[in-house]
């Protein structure tokens, strides 16, 4: 994808909308340079765990080498309580926005499914799919998901009862089981815990 008259491409991904427990995490990638990147990096969730490690570790080192940059913003389970998940992560996505210090008029920012930028970005689309078709938008998917995982895993030490560093925050029967013997953590997101013992 060309970026035209256009400064910066900047695609923007997030990962964990659907757990329990956890922040929902949101990235954003800038392309410095005009062409993008190769079609052959894929949606997160296609990729195992090493392998979204090896683009993550990919990512840090162009960002080194001043070929991309990119943010993350974790946005934690009070505001996914207090405001619901839809504006948790548009206060995500405007973070990584602010984090890059962009010119608005400079971008042309691509996000993927029903995901939305501020107003201030003009030129933006959303894609549905996205993370599956465009190359900038599935680095942002891998970027959210390696560093909420790792997030995960980090908290899992504080809570092991609940085995975060496996299941990651979601529903699995093991999470179920765990919830049933310990109740909720305050790590779990309320709102999405509704019927389960505080």
């Amino acid at each position: 994808m060309r970026i035209g008259q256009k400064h910066y491409l900047v695609g923007i991904d997030e990962a964990g909308r659907g757990p329990l427990a956890g922040p929902v995490s949101v990235a954003a990638v800038v392309s410095i340079r005009r062409g993008g990147f190769n079609n052959k990096i894929r949606d997160s969730k296609k990729l195992s765990e090493p392998k979204r490690e090896e683009w993550f570790k990919w990512l840090k080192e162009k960002q080194k080498k001043g070929e991309l940059k990119f943010a993350v913003s974790l946005v934690g389970e009070k505001i996914i309580d207090e405001q619901g998940i839809v504006p948790a992560v548009r206060i995500g996505i405007r973070r990584c926005l602010n984090r890059l210090k962009l010119n608005p008029v400079q971008c042309r920012v691509l996000l993927d499914g029903s995901l939305k930028a501020p107003k201030i970005y003009q030129d933006q689309e959303t894609i549905i799919r996205g993370d599956e078709t465009v190359s900038i938008i599935a680095l942002a998917s891998i970027a959210a998901k390696v560093t909420r995982d790792r997030k995960m895993v980090r908290l899992a030490k504080k809570f092991p009862q609940y085995q975060f560093a496996i299941h990651k925050g979601y529903g699995t029967r093991a999470h179920y089981r765990a919830l049933q013997k310990h109740g909720l953590s305050p790590l779990h997101r309320r709102s999405f815990c509704k019927g389960i013992d505080k």
